[in-house]
């Protein structure tokens, strides 16, 4: 199965739903253990892809990626956009004059969510964003041609950014917490797992 880039707008304008339709949750997770900026940042990053949606599905899948990163890096700011600026240009990197199958983009995926380890010095454990994408990075590179792959994907995903309820947060200002940080579920993890499944959702939507 290869994906078409004619299909980036729908799946932004789903990631953008899903974030509206759950923001006063993730802004109380984020002020619990936060700066309480999550979603605002997030939003308005999703608004400037959104208004570059059009561009982006005439390009193919390195030049959208690569796009997507340099935007997310300048609309978001911050660590955040720094983050999801490294995930997607190292997805660009990886994806360069390949067609979009499962496997090729979950090779690519691993690869990007290393990346967003390095330049965030964090890893599985640590109650981020991470706790969530590495999951999902191995559950993709795992029998890709199953039919309850994005199933799969979507329960991983979700009991993932559930575990980060009884992790001790070590990085960004949840880290001044130490154990207090203990019963709160990551702002960050929770919004990676909403935004996947969003993705999931407008791929396996009737046409």
């Amino acid at each position: 199965m290869s994906i078409s880039t004619a299909t980036i707008s729908k799946l932004i304008a789903s990631v953008v739903e899903t974030i509206e339709k759950n923001a006063t949750e993730l802004t109380e997770l984020d002020q619990a253990i936060g700066d309480g900026d999550h979603v605002s940042n997030l939003q308005r990053g999703l608004q400037a892809l959104t208004a570059q949606s059009e561009t982006l599905s005439q390009l193919d899948w390195s030049a959208a990626f690569q796009k997507m990163g340099m935007t997310l890096m300048s609309s978001v700011g911050g660590a955040s956009g720094s983050l999801y600026g490294t995930f997607f240009i190292a997805l660009s990197k990886n994806v360069q004059n390949l067609p979009m199958t499962r496997i090729i983009f979950g090779e690519a995926f691993l690869k990007a969510v290393e990346a967003v380890k390095q330049r965030g010095k964090a890893d599985k454990g640590e109650k981020t964003m991470l706790d969530v994408l590495i999951p999902v990075a191995d559950c993709l590179n795992k029998d890709t041609n199953t039919p309850d792959l994005f199933e799969r994907i979507k329960k991983t995903a979700e009991e993932s950014a559930e575990s980060t309820k009884e992790m001790i947060a070590t990085k960004g200002r949840a880290a001044f917490l130490g154990e207090r940080s203990i019963g709160h579920i990551d702002a960050g993890a929770k919004s990676s797992q909403l935004i996947i499944c969003a993705i999931i959702e407008a791929l396996t939507a009737p046409s």
